[in-house]
């Protein structure tokens, strides 16, 4: 069985030119969807795909249909394949039912893959290049070395609360907790 499923990303879009081609393609039942691609819960996709069954293939008018990155839609047809449900997107002529489909995605997928390692690579060659010139990365320390000598000896005072001493030195009192780990207490 053919299901066909029709997403638009605004009440204002409308969905027949993807109704019309999917109706033209054999769909059976076809689920219509307003949401954002970014969406994470899109309940009409979840009912489409919770409808079929082993044999079906979903088809789209368009890749960016189904989902809005590379590997969201390829988590998404793998999901579907492992359940025997095939694929197949209009516009692209992709059809995961033919061997030829399958390689054309499967070629998909290992550009999304490569492209993510070599953004993983870039990544850590930036950040080696940073520190070699002396930069860390991450957040400075909210609390210099003279601040905690200085909250260290507010601290020594019993009249002087925690959460003063924290107001003063501008943090806030977990903060200063995790510089100063067991409090009052750890201060000699």
């Amino acid at each position: 069985m053919l299901v066909g499923y029709a997403r638009v990303s605004t009440q204002d879009q409308k969905p027949q030119l993807q109704l019309d081609a999917l109706s033209a393609a054999g769909c059976e039942k076809i689920f219509e969807e307003k949401a954002s691609g970014a969406q994470r819960d899109r309940p009409q996709l979840t009912a489409t795909i919770d409808y079929m069954r082993s044999g079906d293939t979903l088809v789209v008018w368009k890749l960016d249909r189904l989902a809005r990155s590379m590997k969201q839609l390829i988590e998404t047809v793998e999901g579907m394949d492992a359940r025997g449900i095939g694929f197949r997107s209009l516009t692209e002529a992709i059809d995961t039912t033919t061997s030829g489909g399958k390689l054309v995605f499967h070629i998909f997928g290992a550009l999304a893959e490569f492209e993510r390692s070599i953004i993983r690579e870039r990544t850590t060659a930036g950040l080696r290049a940073a520190r070699d010139r002396g930069r860390l990365g991450g957040r400075p320390p909210a609390l210099s070395d003279d601040d905690l000598t200085a909250a260290r000896a507010l601290l020594r005072d019993p009249e002087i609360t925690v959460e003063q001493v924290a107001k003063r030195m501008g943090v806030a009192p977990s903060t200063l907790y995790r510089h100063l780990p067991g409090g009052r207490g750890s201060i000699e």
